[in-house]
């Protein structure tokens, strides 16, 4: 079933955390701040009828369901697209996105860990949301009907999905709530509000 912690299971934390050189603490905390903040972003441009179809072309040019399959290979992922990935989802904002996430909590590691995080994450939510939406049948049908939704309807069944993933990763309602609730309690409601914000701006 779709969910927040399905696709949170699909991130091998430990191989992350072995990448970055930091304890596993450390890696699973910035990617509970990335992650929500990522779907956030996607679901922001997902809600806007003159990015709605900027977001499923990005889900078509950067699928790779292979990426999933027999779990993810933290080193079988493509940083660099990654990075072209995080770019188009936040735009001139990501540097604020970044600052945000990175001062919160008491994770270690601050800004930089999280500009590294989000390109690793970045290509697994692209296969995580075709994998989902396409079910294996392949980009075609579906590429098809999103050129023929109607302005508004936040890419039909992706906004759906987006919305179904962040409603799993909090519980307060509205994409401020959610970054709350997955940041913690003690900087979640700033950052939520920060976020939230310049989402509701795009």
């Amino acid at each position: 079933m779709t969910s927040f912690d399905d696709l949170l299971s699909q991130v091998p934390i430990q191989q992350i955390a072995d990448k970055l050189g930091v304890d596993e603490a450390t890696a699973t905390d910035a990617v509970h701040k990335a992650l929500p903040a990522l779907l956030g972003g996607l679901q922001a441009k997902a809600g806007n009828p003159q990015s709605e179809q900027s977001v499923q072309g990005l889900v078509d040019q950067h699928q790779d369901e292979e990426l999933l399959t027999g779990g993810v290979d933290i080193h079988q992922v493509d940083v660099g697209n990654g990075e072209k990935i995080v770019d188009d989802v936040f735009g001139s904002d990501k540097n604020t996105v970044i600052n945000a996430l990175g001062a919160t909590g008491g994770g270690a590691g601050g800004n930089d860990l999280i500009a590294k995080v989000l390109p690793m994450l970045a290509p697994i939510v692209m296969a995580y949301l075709s994998k989902q939406m396409l079910g294996g049948r392949g980009a075609a049908a579906e590429s098809t009907a999103a050129s023929t939704a109607p302005a508004g309807s936040a890419s039909g069944g992706l906004g759906d999905l987006l919305g179904g993933l962040l409603g799993g990763a909090g519980k307060s309602g509205g994409i401020g709530g959610v970054l709350s609730e997955a940041l913690g309690k003690n900087a979640g409601g700033a950052i939520g509000s920060v976020l939230g914000g310049l989402f509701g701006k795009r």
